[in-house]
């Protein structure tokens, strides 16, 4: 089985393009949502995530206070660092057990906003960016998180730059304009089905 990696500046539109593979039968492992998932329900992650950033992390239903979250972390680089040594070895062990599920696909995907980032990049076989310029980013953000322009920018100010990402990744898809996004993952899902890695 081969692992791929799907990334792309917040924004992107890698979800999108995940669907369009799930069309195709690929499975996808959703590194954020999970990410998100164990924040909520393993323990020791609650415990240190309470610890790190305050009981505020969390609402009284239990649900994680992601706006608080966020406003503490992207203004505060250590809490960044220290809440990603948190959550991305807890992620990585989820994902590992996921694979071992699927070891019988001829590839799998994994999406995560900050694979380039976190180091993660260098265990996949294969890297896809998904990319869509600044100012289309913003506004989706914008829109999908009701937030404001400065608070978006803070965000995208903690990614890697998009032409970065482009220079490491095996394939580019580009999510804005006149690209056809079915054709481009058709493509790249050609190219994956008979590649020999």
């Amino acid at each position: 089985m081969k692992k791929i990696g799907i990334t792309g500046g917040i924004g992107s539109g890698k979800s999108t393009i995940c669907k369009i593979f799930e069309v195709l039968g690929i499975p996808i492992y959703y590194a954020d949502d999970r990410a998100k998932w164990l924040m909520k329900n393993d323990p020791e992650l609650v415990k240190g995530i309470t610890k790190l950033i305050g009981k505020k992390a969390y609402k009284k239903s239990g649900k994680l206070n992601r706006k608080y979250i966020a406003k503490i972390i992207f203004n505060d680089k250590e809490k960044l660092e220290k809440m990603n040594a948190l959550v991305h070895p807890a992620v990585w062990m989820d994902g590992e057990k996921w694979n071992q599920e699927n070891e019988q696909e001829v590839y799998t995907l994994k999406e995560a906003a900050l694979l380039f980032e976190s180091g993660g990049y260098q265990l996949m076989d294969k890297m896809i960016t998904v990319y869509a310029p600044q100012d289309i980013r913003l506004e989706r953000v914008m829109q999908r998180d009701d937030a404001n322009l400065e608070e978006v920018k803070a965000r995208m100010d903690k990614q890697m730059a998009e032409e970065k990402k482009i220079e490491l990744a095996d394939y580019v898809i580009h999510n804005y304009g006149n690209h056809s996004l079915i054709q481009q993952v058709l493509q790249i899902h050609k190219e994956l089905s008979i590649l020999d890695v």
